[in-house]
């Protein structure tokens, strides 16, 4: 029971923590600033047949001078019409500069290849990486380009929340249902996108989203690309943010709903846990002190409530500690919820953050431990944890 207290206290002490620092970042807004940075979009591909067509019109809608971006395609080993998309989309905007390239396979990290294989024949100064599954805001690089002009930043992440259901429902009272699974994943992605920031603002940055990452060519080159982590499927987000810091980069966190990447929800619940397992996978490569101690105690917060709420069952424990603890532990994740939903607009999922936290330490658990002692499926392949 002390241990658990002990693990409870520095699980509030990091929750209030990352709550300052998500406060301690200011909103930013586009200033409309001449547009001066240049832009190599990058977009790995393989079966996106599905999605291609949002991102692209998305792409196409882009409130940004032509001449100041170009769009890289990378083909990995697509089996569907994805190509074909591709180079439909490259006809119809001659206007652009879009590249259709095939991924150069050099390790055991498809996407970290991708990447590599746009970066090498990039012809602006910052690399801008997204996903074939999401779509991108209008005023996303004009808004990245302020942001730069400001900071001077090598390593920008922005803001990812997820597609907003679609089409409305109406009336409007009815829109505040949300399918209990879809209300599940976006609380998920509301909380690691608060815990993301909220680390940056306290300058422990040791989170981002590749769906929305930007940073210098040259940096990325200095600091040795992804070598040393590239046997690790994926990454390419959270392991290069790493290294910036590390060669002392500075990195930021641009808090802008212009600059807000959206991506497709999951599809089933077991798609969402295989996701989910890909990204803990990656946990014991973290480098970062605090990561791990962020990771630790969350992991262990998680299953020490499990295991209390056995023994109180079991009269083992006393129930009263366990129920004090899930209870504080209730509200300051609600308060940490609560500033991203306002954020990105998305309260009325807050509904069911009761449910989801009663069943998010099993979810988070069950995770947490697949990860280490088995592989996971992503995008047709298998690979080892």
């Amino acid at each position: 029971m002390i241990i658990f207290v002990f693990i409870s206290i520095a699980y509030l002490i990091l929750m209030i923590s990352l709550i300052y620092g998500w406060q301690q970042i200011p909103e930013f807004s586009s200033n409309f600033s001449t547009a001066e940075t240049g832009f190599s979009i990058i977009i790995p591909f393989r079966n996106e047949g599905e999605n291609l067509p949002v991102l692209l019109k998305s792409l196409a809608e882009l409130q940004y001078p032509a001449d100041k971006f170009e769009i890289s395609l990378i083909n990995d080993a697509s089996e569907d019409d994805s190509v074909e998309i591709c180079k439909n989309f490259q006809q119809n905007y001659p206007e652009f500069s879009i590249k259709i390239l095939e991924n150069n396979r050099q390790s055991n990290s498809p996407k970290k290849d991708a990447i590599t294989t746009a970066i090498e024949k990039a012809e602006f100064k910052y690399i801008l990486t997204t996903d074939a599954d999401c779509r991108v805001p209008k005023l996303w690089l004009q808004t990245l380009n302020d942001f730069i002009k400001n900071t001077q930043a090598a390593l920008v992440a922005g803001p990812v929340s997820l597609i907003p259901p679609s089409p409305p429902i109406t009336p409007p009272e009815e829109g505040r249902n949300v399918k209990p699974f879809r209300a599940f994943e976006e609380l998920d992605v509301l909380s690691l996108q608060a815990a993301g920031a909220g680390a940056f603002g306290i300058e422990q940055a040791f989170m981002c989203n590749g769906a929305n990452l930007c940073y210098r060519k040259d940096a990325f080159l200095e600091a040795g690309g992804f070598s040393g982590n590239n046997e690790i499927a994926s990454g390419d987000d959270v392991f290069l943010l790493q290294k910036f810091q590390q060669k002392k980069y500075k990195v930021n966190f641009l808090k802008s709903q212009e600059a807000t990447v959206q991506t497709q929800s999951q599809k089933s619940f077991r798609a969402l846990i295989s996701q989910r397992i890909r990204w803990a996978a990656k946990a014991p490569a973290y480098k970062s002190l605090f990561s791990k101690f962020a990771g630790a105690i969350v992991l262990l917060m998680n299953v020490g409530l499990l295991v209390g709420a056995v023994l109180a069952l079991m009269e083992i424990w006393p129930y009263y500690p366990v129920l004090i603890i899930f209870l504080l532990k209730f509200n300051v994740d609600f308060a940490l919820l609560y500033l991203s939903a306002k954020f990105f607009k998305r309260e009325e999922v807050l509904r069911s953050f009761f449910w989801s936290s009663l069943a998010y330490p099993f979810f988070s658990t069950y995770v947490a431990l697949k990860s280490l002692v088995s592989g996971y499926e992503w995008k047709g392949r298998k690979f080892r944890s």
